[in-house]
């Protein structure tokens, strides 16, 4: 008789906690999900409004032709010189970004031991926080103001380098921590010197998260103006010299979106739509490569 009392209690009990714990998962499960709609809502948000206002306001002239009249909108025109100029200097940007960035980063990461890891990664973590405007402040001074270069995409290019670097080097430090140790100790096992076992392991490796890494940054630096007013100073005629004034998308956006002028506000959210559809299209086909190579 006893027995029986007490495994029937204990099924009461296992009953009675199976139950606690599947409605503590339930809660937990609906507050996840809320503070992801949450944080989605705006995301959602912009997008949508971006759509809504600026793929009405897509042709084919906003692609090659560049600004006419500002007064006149049955003049046409387009940003073509903002496109080429925005392409321009992310590929300088890139470049600065990808040497510097991944090269750090390969440093914090492979060679830990060194006592210069603690200084670039604190160089590093600061150059994260200071404002894109800031960058911008700096590079006019010591490149502009010196009169070293003038207005141009190289100057630019080299702002958004600098706003690149600490996202592409703690990216690349953090994936390539994630490489297990046997890899290299194969490497290094085989008689390969650590720089050979770093770059033709390691690196392949990790590349998929490197290239995400990069995507993020080059998304970062994509909708930057306020480095650009100060560097490249914008340019209303379409200029493939990388040493003089250029324009770009978000000098553009920038400049329409506080015009009085109503196809010139249309032109901004053209503008904007572009920009980001540029940022997306660029990110899938970054993952798409990489998935065919893997």
């Amino acid at each position: 008789m006893t027995t029986t009392i007490s495994s029937t209690q204990t099924k009461k009990l296992t009953r009675t906690v199976s139950s606690s714990r599947r409605n503590k998962n339930l809660i937990a499960t609906i507050a996840i999900g809320i503070m992801t709609a949450i944080v989605l809502l705006p995301l959602f948000a912009i997008s949508y409004e971006i759509l809504r206002q600026g793929i009405g306001n897509i042709n084919l002239s906003l692609f090659i032709e560049s600004p006419k009249s500002v007064i006149d909108s049955s003049a046409g025109g387009g940003v073509a010189h903002a496109i080429v100029g925005t392409i321009m200097m992310i590929g300088i940007g890139l470049v600065i970004g990808l040497i510097i960035g991944i090269g750090s980063g390969i440093f914090l990461a492979e060679f830990s031991e060194n006592k210069l890891v603690p200084v670039v990664r604190l160089f590093a973590d600061v150059l994260t926080g200071i404002p894109a405007i800031v960058v911008g402040l700096v590079v006019f001074q010591v490149l502009i103001n010196s009169r070293i270069i003038e207005y141009s995409a190289v100057a630019g290019g080299i702002a958004l380098g600098f706003i690149m670097i600490p996202i592409i080097v703690r990216s690349t430090e953090e994936v390539l921590k994630l490489v297990p140790v046997s890899i290299r100790e194969a490497g290094l096992a085989l008689g390969l010197p650590r720089w050979k076992v770093t770059m033709q392991i390691v690196l392949p490796s990790a590349r998929a998260g490197i290239v995400t890494g990069v995507i993020l940054a080059v998304s970062r630096v994509a909708g930057e103006a306020a480095p650009l007013l100060l560097t490249a100073l914008g340019n209303n005629f379409f200029s493939l010299d990388p040493m003089k004034a250029m324009a770009a998308l978000p000098l553009v956006v920038y400049k329409y979106a506080f015009s009085p002028f109503d196809h010139l506000i249309r032109q901004a959210w053209a503008a904007s739509f572009v920009l980001v559809v540029g940022i997306f299209i660029a990110s899938l086909i970054a993952r798409a490569v990489i998935r065919q190579r893997n």
